[in-house]
């Protein structure tokens, strides 16, 4: 299994940002100094730690579900690809994406579950998966998108709650009954081979898709683009604490309040370098047909944020489902034809061009 056991530490020497770390427990009980320091999180960096969850067991099994998938012949593999119409589920092979607008080629294999299909188990709402990934659906994965779906609507209660929205109005942009982009993703790096540098980066410099990404990893690896600067800065993985971050559709809906972070993946530093990178995240998307605008009318804090930003900024006239789809389908190698394929991809980044 994919885990702890025999890796080497975070080296000490090796520059960090910290994050501020939340406890769930006292959010859950709404302890009010805890909100204060989520919404810090939320609305200068994007990024926290986030302990006391409750789903680290849960995904101690993920992990071994995904080097379970991973040891599967490419062959079999591919015949789940989620190929190139800006679909994420399924599995995508090393290769198939770009990282930047040059064409530079990722170095990650992944196995994405949607929640949809999840949750319907044995139903089927969007594709068939590896025979390793059915064997655990009931057992493994859906449990894993249960209590990542709780913990990431008790955090869209607590932000919609400090934005000023009526009751459950974030909670209606994430309809459970509706179809979305929303999945679970078992991700496996290459240990680094030698002569790699940082800016060849793993994952490409991005924003997420959606509305809250909850990660568990191994090892190091994650950098965040601290704002204001020109500097990439690891984020130290915590053992029991998971990484919690937003995406661009919490940014778009509160008008630029909250904030969709640039962040990448490069390979883990020093000695750690040397190993297999496992990481494992949740990501909660909006529904299919949520369209992707500011919510202003049913917040005087989202409207007065509005009011200082350039006209129809945020109103990007998207669904949900389409937003994520261009961003898939533009990432794609097979779709390029040149630099603005990639940047056709990108999302509410600060500096679109960057990789």
């Amino acid at each position: 299994m994919p885990g702890l056991l025999g890796l080497p530490p975070f080296p000490e020497d090796v520059p960090t940002h910290p994050l501020l770390i939340v406890d769930y427990q006292l959010i859950l009980n709404r302890d009010e100094a805890e909100i204060d320091k989520l919404w810090k999180a939320a609305t200068e960096l994007g990024f926290w730690y986030l302990k006391n969850h409750g789903v680290d067991e849960d995904a101690n099994e993920m992990f071994e579900m995904g080097a379970e998938t991973m040891r599967l012949s490419l062959e079999e593999k591919m015949k789940y690809e989620q190929g190139d119409e800006g679909s994420s589920f399924g599995y995508k092979a090393a290769g198939a994406n770009a990282t930047d607008e040059n064409g530079a080629l990722d170095t990650v294999e992944f196995i994405n579950v949607a929640k949809d299909d999840a949750l319907a188990w044995p139903g089927k709402v969007h594709r068939e998966y590896p025979s390793t990934v059915n064997a655990r659906m009931e057992s493994t994965i859906k449990p894993f998108v249960q209590k990542s779906l709780d913990v990431n609507y008790t955090l869209l209660d607590v932000l919609n709650d400090r934005l000023g929205l009526p009751k459950g109005t974030l909670a209606k942009q994430h309809p459970l009954e509706e179809p979305s982009g929303s999945e679970a993703r078992c991700i496996k790096n290459p240990p680094k081979p030698g002569g790699i540098t940082e800016e060849q980066a793993a994952i490409g410099a991005h924003t997420d898709f959606g509305s809250l990404s909850f990660l568990h990893n191994r090892l190091g690896g994650l950098q965040v683009l601290v704002p204001g600067t020109d500097d990439w800065q690891y984020v130290k993985p915590i053992p029991g604490h998971a990484i919690c971050n937003l995406g661009d559709a919490m940014t778009i809906f509160s008008g630029g309040i909250l904030r969709s972070n640039l962040h990448r993946v490069v390979p883990p530093p020093k000695e750690q370098g040397k190993y297999e990178r496992w990481s494992l995240v949740f990501f909660t998307r909006p529904g299919n047909s949520v369209l992707l605008r500011p919510l202003s009318d049913e917040s005087p804090m989202i409207a007065e944020a509005i009011a200082k930003l350039p006209s129809g900024k945020y109103n990007t006239g998207a669904t949900a489902k389409d937003w994520f789809a261009r961003r898939i389908r533009n990432q794609r190698i097979k779709n390029r034809t040149g630099p603005e394929t990639w940047r056709s991809s990108r999302g509410t980044e600060h500096k679109p061009s960057a990789y």
